[in-house]
C-alpha cells in the first residue's frame, strides 16, 4: 500500500499543486442576498459545542471492542475541541444527504473521510487535505482471480453519495492521477447502492454483491485477518485515481479557519502524527 500511494503521489504532484484543494476562505455572507450571515463560530462558541456529521467506518469513526467511540477523525476532532474549548458531538447521518444536513444547520461540518471534489470545492468551504485515499475493490478471496479477469455482468456496490459511486457512475470526472477509468471499467457491471461503506462490505460477505468499491482507507481499516471480513481481500491494482480527505463546512463559514488553525497546532505538536501512527495511517498522512 505504501508503494502504491508513493507512486500516486509522484504522478499527481503537479495536479495537486494546481487543483486548489486547500481551504475555501472568504467572508461569512448569505450568497442569496449578499448580506452578512451570522457567525458559525460565534454560535458554536456561545453554546460550547459543535456537531459533526459522520458515518460509522473504521478507522475514521467507529465503536471498538469495548464499545468506545474512537477513530482517527474522532480523536482528531476531539483534540480540536480541546484546543477550541468546545465539546464535539458526533451525529450519524445519511451520507447521500450530507450537503442538505450541513446547509440546513443540522450539523456544523462534515468530518468523516470526505474526499475533495470539484463540486465540493465549489459548494463548501473545505479544510486543507489531511489524508490521501484511493478507491479499492473488495471481494471474496476465493473469487479474486475470477472477478479481476472480468467484471462484466457482476454486481458492484458502493456507498450512495460516495466518491466510489461517483467514480463508477462517471459523475466525478477522471483527472491526471487516473490510470483506469472506473466508469469504463464497470460499464458492463450492475451497480447497486449501499447506505454506507460498511454495508457495502456486508453485501459482499452475504453474496448479494460480487464486489464493493470503497475508500482504501476504509478497506484497510475493516478488511483482513482478525476482522469480520477475514475471507475477503483488497485489490488496488486498478489505479482509479488519487483523492484527498478534507473537512467540509458551509460556504463562507468562519468555522473553517478556527478548526484549520487548531489542526495546524496539532500538526506542530506531533498529535496528528501520533494519531496517524495509532490508526496505521502514517503512509497516507498529508504532511505539512
Amino acid at each position: 500500500m505504501k508503494k502504491f500511494i508513493a507512486m500516486l503521489l509522484v504522478s499527481s504532484m503537479c495536479v495537486m499543486s494546481l487543483a486548489g484543494c486547500g481551504s475555501a476562505k472568504g467572508e461569512n455572507t448569505d450568497e442569496s442576498t449578499g448580506a452578512a450571515a451570522s457567525s458559525d463560530w460565534e454560535d458554536i462558541s456561545a453554546k460550547g459545542e459543535m456537531t459533526i456529521g459522520m458515518t460509522l467506518f473504521a478507522p475514521m469513526n467507529y465503536y471498538d471492542e469495548n464499545n468506545e467511540f474512537v477513530g482517527f477523525d474522532t480523536d482528531l476532532a476531539n483534540a480540536v475541541g480541546e484546543k477550541l474549548g468546545i465539546k464535539m458531538n458526533f451525529e450519524e447521518i445519511n451520507w447521500d444527504s450530507k450537503e442538505i444536513e450541513l446547509n440546513s444547520k443540522n450539523i456544523d461540518c462534515i468530518w468523516n473521510g470526505m474526499c475533495s471534489t470539484k463540486e465540493r470545492q465549489e459548494n463548501m468551504a473545505l479544510s486543507a487535505p489531511y489524508l490521501y485515499n484511493t478507491q479499492a475493490m473488495v471481494m471474496k478471496a476465493d473469487r479474486q482471480d475470477e472477478i479481476m479477469a472480468d467484471v462484466s455482468g457482476l454486481t458492484v456496490t458502493a456507498e450512495k453519495g460516495s466518491t466510489g459511486e461517483g467514480k463508477l457512475q462517471g459523475t466525478i470526472a477522471d483527472d491526471d492521477t487516473v490510470e483506469v477509468s472506473a466508469a469504463e471499467y464497470f460499464a458492463d457491471s450492475n451497480y447497486v447502492a449501499s447506505d454506507s461503506m460498511a454495508k457495502a462490505l456486508m453485501e459482499v460477505k452475504a453474496g448479494t454483491a460480487d464486489l464493493a468499491l470503497v475508500d482504501s482507507v476504509a478497506a484497510y481499516g475493516m478488511v483482513g485477518p482478525d476482522t469480520d471480513y477475514s475471507d475477503m481481500v483488497i485489490n488496488v491494482d486498478n489505479n482509479f485515481g488519487l483523492q484527498e480527505y478534507v473537512i467540509g463546512f458551509r460556504k463562507g463559514s468562519d468555522l473553517e479557519a478556527k478548526v484549520s488553525a487548531a489542526i495546524d497546532e496539532l500538526y506542530a505538536d506531533g498529535t496528528v502524527d501520533a494519531l496517524a501512527e495509532k490508526y496505521n495511517l502514517s503512509d497516507m498522512l498529508v504532511q505539512k
